[in-house]
């Protein structure tokens, strides 16, 4: 990947684009995009500045980055069919998003995800099979945090918000100029932690930025019946500018991205951002989209495509030949078979591993627990009694 992270003029003086979030309509109107569903490339005053390094060879560069991800979503979803994974919440439909905001990112930022970023995990550099080993269930964590500068995912909705601020919190007691990102869905804003997380951060102008992919479902209820009016009108009411953004337009979700990290490095504080996007397939594996999702809806946002946009585009300009289509495909093939055969290799951990590092020093209640499991154990037929 050979996009920078940081646009080609940087202003953060003015933050464009941002300074005057609060004349922006709010409406479900006013979604800032760049790159509209024909593949027809829009100019913006306030944010084409934050892509003007974009060419097409590295806007080539996001295209195949979604549509590996987009490979790799769809290879786990059928490992977890065939019974290699025990569960996969897939991010099909939201690729922009999270490969338009990771793509924004520093290496010494510092990401703070639900458990459907993927795609963010796949641009911080998470090895394939780390971000499919806690789905097959072989651990409890799929990779070294502090190696990828990302943490594991969280599932308790909305808390990593908190995460979040207070890392953010700390990297502005240490004078740097990182930037602390928590992403979340709709349904995580009508979770208290969100609310807390916006408080702190606008109090003490926290470098953070809440990126919230609005994919118009909390599981099985519609962001219409949570949210009355656009999610981004809540932020300011909390003293955090906000900005609506189309989250299937990944030229348009880096711009915004940008500009609200050059503004928290900068001492600007706190941004959020409301991709709006729409999430394709079920929340998870487990669940069945079709008992309360209109077949029609899928139909409309199908002709929004993140990754067919994109295509039309380049294709367009004559920079996505056939030679580079072919070499794509290839190449999201490979990872896909890569992550599938190292996945299928895990061993399974001894089972009485689950008890190792619970406490720093041993502890009499947890050897009783683990000598009882054991003894368990080797009522089993073919135990080998560990």
């Amino acid at each position: 990947m050979t996009i920078d992270n940081q646009p080609a003029t940087r202003r953060s003086d003015a933050h464009p684009g941002l300074e005057s979030l609060g004349d922006l309509r709010l409406d479900g109107l006013d979604l800032v995009g760049l790159l509209d569903a024909d593949g027809v490339r829009h100019g913006d005053d306030r944010f084409d500045a934050w892509v003007s390094d974009i060419g097409l060879e590295q806007l080539l560069d996001l295209y195949e980055d979604m549509r590996v991800i987009r490979r790799i979503d769809a290879e786990a979803t059928a490992l977890q069919r065939q019974g290699e994974l025990g569960l996969w919440p897939p991010l099909l439909g939201q690729e922009a998003a999270q490969i338009g905001s990771g793509r924004a990112l520093r290496s010494d930022d510092f990401v703070f995800s639900s458990y459907r970023e993927h795609g963010v995990a796949y641009c911080r550099g998470a090895g394939l099979v780390d971000l499919l080993r806690v789905w097959r269930g072989t651990t409890q964590s799929g990779w070294n945090p502090y190696d990828i500068n990302m943490a594991t995912p969280q599932v308790i909705i909305g808390a990593q918000t908190l995460h979040a601020t207070g890392y953010a919190l700390g990297i502005q007691a240490d004078g740097t100029d990182a930037v602390a990102v928590a992403y979340f869905g709709d349904g995580a804003t009508s979770e208290g932690d969100v609310s807390e997380a916006l408080i702190f951060a606008a109090t003490y102008a926290a470098p953070v930025v809440f990126f919230c992919q609005n994919n118009q479902y909390a599981i099985s209820e519609p962001v219409s019946l949570q949210a009355q009016r656009p999610i981004a009108e809540r932020a300011p009411g909390f003293g955090v500018p906000s900005v609506r953004v189309d989250g299937n337009d990944v030229l348009a979700v880096l711009a915004v991205t940008r500009a609200a990290l050059d503004r928290a490095r900068s001492g600007g504080g706190p941004t959020f951002i409301e991709a709006v996007t729409y999430r394709m397939g079920p929340h998870t594996t487990a669940d069945d989209p079709t008992r309360y999702r209109d077949p029609a809806e899928l139909d409309v946002w199908r002709g929004k495509d993140p990754l067919a946009r994109v295509e039309a585009y380049l294709t367009a300009q004559g920079a996505l030949t056939d030679e580079r289509r072919t070499a794509i495909a290839a190449k999201a093939d490979a990872v896909a078979a890569e992550m599938r055969s190292g996945i299928t290799a895990l061993q399974d951990p001894d089972p009485l591993s689950v008890f190792d590092n619970v406490y720093a020093e041993p502890h009499t209640g947890l050897a009783r627990e683990r000598d009882h499991y054991s003894r368990y154990l080797r009522t089993f037929v073919g135990s080998d009694g560990r």
